[in-house]
């Protein structure tokens, strides 16, 4: 899906790590929320409350999930999920555009 529609979106922008995280909520008529965010160059930590499916629209990352021993490396047009109450890691290589779907 290349857009949303009849949603609200917040306008307070959610920055994280100094600036180089930031992110828009969007919230939809049936409670869905999801966030649309930009990401530079760096090594982050996130924890996570609700399940996240995190699609990465153009750039390059390497995640280290809970429990997992190896980096794997995600660019534009993959995703990836992350479980509740847990967190990762993640490694920005180039300037990266993400949309983060938040699930019950």
């Amino acid at each position: 899906m290349s857009e949303f529609k009849n949603v609200t979106v917040v306008k307070k922008a959610n920055i994280y790590f100094d600036g180089n995280v930031t992110s828009r909520t969007i919230a939809f008529a049936d409670g869905q929320i999801k966030t649309l965010g930009i990401m530079l160059p760096g090594a982050y930590t996130f924890g996570t409350a609700k399940k996240e499916i995190m699609e990465i629209q153009a750039g390059e990352v390497e995640i280290l999930l809970p429990d997992a021993k190896d980096w794997q490396k995600v660019t534009g047009g993959e995703r990836f999920e992350v479980a509740a109450n847990s967190s990762f890691e993640i490694r920005v290589l180039a300037v990266t555009d993400y949309c983060c779907s938040y699930l019950d």
